[in-house]
């Protein structure tokens, strides 16, 4: 990639900073490449006066223009673009196509960053001048540029479902599988670890203890992951190990492995499983899946007020109820190592004992969050710091029991460290002040008109949450036994 630096040219040269953002969706769009749009961008900048700071150099190698959130540096332009003071003037593009494919993601982000921010949003390579004209002839392209990627996607889909039709894969190798002249081939160390899997759950072991059991020997998804339940559920589910090719043309399936609109044919691969073997297991998923049916949650829906509020101390990971548990998420994956669970009338419990003490003035505050993520004083950094520290003794603990290996160690350590060095630094860069009384008052003040309707039983789960998270900001989960939580507020 070109290196483009406010030393490329003398500083007087310049009135305006611009930043610039590239993407690419191929590796074989030479027209569109990194290099070629950077060495157009970086041209027109120097021809109309923009300094172009490398930092602000943003680029999405190999991603559809789709949509924003699923484009890293795009995202951290936006966030970027947020900042105050202004940070650059203009965005820079190759042409407006690179910006976005979908003209609702075009319109809010751009009339963000003009409207609200100040800042441009210019395509190079598409003139459209400074009159009222200009509106209508982007508002064109974006139509434009929204059709052809429509028209493109169903031109693949369509490609694909005929390759399905007859047989051949349409995604990347599953586990077990590697691709040679465009067709699946088994890996003889994969597919004796995938045959080990299926009969493992057809003798009665489950999702869970079979990802922790391949986690301790050492083994790692195609990108180096560790093993989770729900990668076993899916090899479980994975046809192409039974000879099969799976396509769902509508999309993905979203762990529906059942799907009416998924196509299933037979492959022209070597089979792992046999038909007798791939029978069984299906059959005791059917079973347990029936068996725990009551268990499930649906979407629009939570199980507890308390989901969504408490994170594990050892990993940051998410804690979830489970029949009646929480849960470190991770730990259910298999992925955490750390402390088991506590019943969620115990976790309630004590957290409201928690919040009558703290309005009761029994108890201090041990941290507070501000609204809005702009904290008042070091009170915020104090909890991260604590939550990494936490996590870092853990890390060593893991590594002392023998779970993981010294090199996983020293990487887990070192990005730890790195966190709590970042922490460490924006506590510094903040200003020496305490939070003032009367916020710390109201706030109480808060905590007991509410420990009322957290107590209701009439009230929804949902509609719990919604108060508790207008002054809690995170309960964390620490302690040998897991049955230790740390509350902290917003003020």
């Amino acid at each position: 990639m070109p290196t483009i630096t406010p030393d490329a040219y003398p500083d007087e040269a310049y009135s305006k900073i611009a930043a610039a953002y590239i993407r690419v969706s191929t590796d074989d769009q030479v027209e569109y490449s990194p290099e070629s749009q950077i060495k157009a961008i970086s041209e027109y900048a120097k021809r109309n006066g923009y300094l172009l700071p490398r930092e602000y150099i943003f680029v999405d190698e190999g991603i559809s223009g789709k949509t924003a959130d699923k484009r890293p540096s795009f995202m951290k332009m936006i966030g970027t673009a947020k900042t105050k003071p202004k940070p650059f003037d203009a965005i820079l593009l190759w042409k407006f196509s690179r910006f976005a494919r979908n003209r609702e993601d075009s319109i809010v982000y751009k009339s963000m960053l003009r409207k609200q921010l100040g800042i441009e949003v210019i395509s190079i390579s598409e003139n459209l001048g400074d009159d009222k004209m200009s509106i209508l002839f982007e508002a064109m392209i974006e139509a434009m540029d929204e059709y052809y990627s429509i028209n493109l996607a169903e031109e693949v889909k369509r490609g694909m479902t005929e390759k399905a039709k007859r047989g051949e894969p349409c995604s990347i190798p599953p586990f077990g599988y590697k691709m040679v002249e465009r067709r699946l081939v088994p890996v003889p160390e994969e597919a004796d670890i995938v045959r080990r899997v299926f009969k493992w759950y057809d003798e009665g072991a489950g999702m869970l203890r079979i990802a922790k059991n391949l986690n301790a020997a050492g083994v790692r998804t195609h990108r180096g992951n560790k093993i989770e339940n729900r990668t076993v559920e899916y090899w479980l589910n994975n046809p192409t190990y039974n000879g099969k090719i799976r396509w769902t043309p509508t999309g993905s399936t979203d762990r529906n492995y059942h799907n009416p609109d998924s196509m299933i044919v037979q492959g022209a691969h070597e089979k792992i499983i046999d038909d007798a073997l791939w029978e069984r297991v299906q059959v005791r998923m059917k079973e347990q899946k029936e068996k725990y049916r009551k268990w499930y949650t649906p979407r629009s829906s939570i199980s507890h007020w308390l989901v969504g509020l408490v994170h594990c101390g050892i990993c940051g990971a998410p804690v979830v109820n489970c029949r009646g548990y929480m849960y470190c998420n991770a730990r259910a994956k298999g992925t955490c190592t750390g402390n088991g669970g506590v019943k969620v009338t115990q976790l309630e419990e004590s957290v409201l004992k928690q919040l009558e003490n703290f309005a009761d003035g029994k108890i201090d505050i041990v941290s507070i969050a501000a609204a809005n993520d702009e904290p008042t004083d070091t009170s915020v950094y104090d909890a991260q710091l604590r939550r990494a520290q936490i996590r870092m003794a853990r890390v060593k603990e893991a590594y002392e029991n023998g779970v993981d290996t010294l090199e996983e160690y020293k990487e887990n350590k070192a990005k730890i460290q790195n966190e709590i060095n970042s922490i460490t630094a924006e506590m510094k860069k903040q200003p020496t002040r305490t939070s003032k009384r009367e916020n710390v008052d109201n706030l109480k003040k808060t905590v007991k008109n509410s420990l009322s309707a957290l107590k209701d039983e009439s009230l929804s789960a949902v509609e719990k949450n919604k108060i508790a998270r207008e002054f809690i900001s995170d309960i964390i989960k620490t302690g040998d036994d897991g049955k230790t939580f740390i509350v902290s507020y917003r003020i």
